[in-house]
């Protein structure tokens, strides 16, 4: 295959080019180590059937590179957030781990604890780095320098369950603005079914709402100038009416009994089991709600329909704008060639391809695009596509402190133990004790 004698062309020379990068020394023209170079990889992926993905590819280089170990480690998500920062700067640190880019990552590189991945991503006249979307590595570069590899690009949005949705008499296609999208709610409650699979319990997949509504109410300018301190910063009357619609929302008692208890993987199971007609989630939410379902079954990809977060009536945001992630792989200093190596297999086209094709990501990487065959992630592939706005998550573009007041806010005011006002003062609060 012409990509494959391409890249054994291009692999000996990156692994030089990464041994000078990071100081670190590699016998020339080698492609694996002499004596067993144990790679540490974090992550935080639940699904077995992807972790699975990625042990092949794993195991793949390994029969490739003898004497190059890939040892896979892995973090739940608010174990994985509470933690890193502390086994970053451990003996114990990985070499590379899963990052959300924005404030997080940002934070994670001032910290000296990454390497800088331009000059080896740049070798050879740029060969690894031309594999790359540029947007994907303009997300993870800061102050001129790249501090990940790209990995993959996601949005949220509503997935609906279309036996439910028919029972309680809702069209999926006639919701457009947050007033349609609160007559479903009331529609599909008055019906008897939980409107909405919450997952209260790990607070940010309720900030998503919170989110959505401030980029719909106040658009892109008003976040900016927030972020930066500018004008009433997150006291903006846009913002706090995005907490008031979210506070409506609440009074409505969308969810399931217990949400603030229900961990991520619980709620997918609420809704993969058929007790909750929709959920707001990632762009591999079908598959993610079969895995946690009960019957590990779940929904059938046919029963399933998706819509974008609507719009909100006499908003500065657009419909098209879209909150997500843009995420990678980050890499610490001490992480030898071989890492790095890796993750450009990793990441190439043929294995990018791979992932998209079991619907696990929507791809960085150029010319795995076709891999993408699920209809509904192909639908958020082409939202992405046609996004005037991509917004990473708010708990990561705006770092850990503000990011945990972000959700701790957002699950206070749908759950109607905080107001509006008091939860957009409490982050603007979080901010500027942020840039002390």
């Amino acid at each position: 295959m012409l990509y494959e004698r391409g890249a054994k062309a291009l692999r000996g020379a990156r692994i030089a080019a990464i041994a000078a990068a990071t100081g670190l020394s590699i016998l020339a023209g080698a492609t694996s180590a002499a004596a067993d170079t144990v790679v540490k990889w974090l992550h935080l992926e639940l699904d077995p059937n992807y972790i699975a993905i990625w042990r092949k590819i794993a195991d793949q280089y390994e029969a490739k590179h003898p004497g190059v170990k890939i040892e896979m480690q892995f973090l739940a998500n608010e174990a994985f957030k509470a933690k890193l920062p502390t086994l970053l700067q451990s003996k114990d640190a990985p070499d590379f781990f899963y990052s959300w880019g924005g404030g997080v990552l940002k934070q994670q590189e001032e910290t000296g604890t990454l390497m800088d991945l331009t000059t080896a991503m740049n070798a050879k006249d740029g060969a690894w780095l031309k594999t790359y979307n540029p947007a994907a590595i303009k997300g993870l570069t800061f102050d001129n320098k790249i501090s990940a590899v790209p990995f993959k690009l996601g949005t949220v949005s509503f997935f609906y369950n279309k036996a439910l949705f028919a029972k309680a008499g809702v069209d999926a296609t006639a919701i457009k603005t947050w007033d349609d999208y609160l007559a479903a709610v009331k529609k599909i409650k008055a019906a008897g079914i939980v409107p909405i699979a919450g997952g209260g319990g790990e607070k940010w997949p309720i900030h998503f709402y919170w989110s959505y509504l401030v980029m719909r109410d106040g658009g892109q300018q008003v976040f900016t100038a927030a972020k930066t301190g500018q004008g009433n910063g997150f006291n903006d009357p846009a913002i706090v009416k995005a907490g008031e619609q979210l506070a409506e929302l609440g009074k409505l008692d969308p969810f399931q009994p217990g949400y603030l208890g229900t961990t991520w993987p619980q709620a997918l199971g609420v809704f993969g089991d058929g007790k909750a007609a929709m959920i707001l989630g990632f762009e591999n939410t079908a598959a993610n709600q079969r895995t946690n379902a009960g019957d590990g079954k779940g929904l059938a990809d046919d029963n399933i329909g998706r819509f974008a977060f609507p719009a909100v009536t006499g908003g500065a945001g657009l419909p098209t704008d879209t909150l997500g992630g843009l995420n990678g792989w980050a890499v610490t200093k001490k992480a030898p060639p071989e890492a790095l190596d890796f993750l450009a297999y990793l990441t190439n086209p043929d294995n990018e391809r791979i992932m998209a094709q079991a619907g696990m990501i929507i791809p960085v990487t150029i010319g795995s695009e076709d891999g993408v065959k699920s209809p509904l992630m192909h639908a958020s592939a082409e939202q992405l596509a046609h996004s005037t706005w991509h917004q990473n998550f708010f708990d990561q573009d705006l770092g850990p402190s503000v990011g945990r007041v972000v959700n701790d806010i957002s699950v206070g005011i749908v759950s109607g133990q905080m107001t509006p006002k008091d939860g957009a003062q409490q982050v603007q609060d979080a901010f500027e004790q942020d840039q002390l």
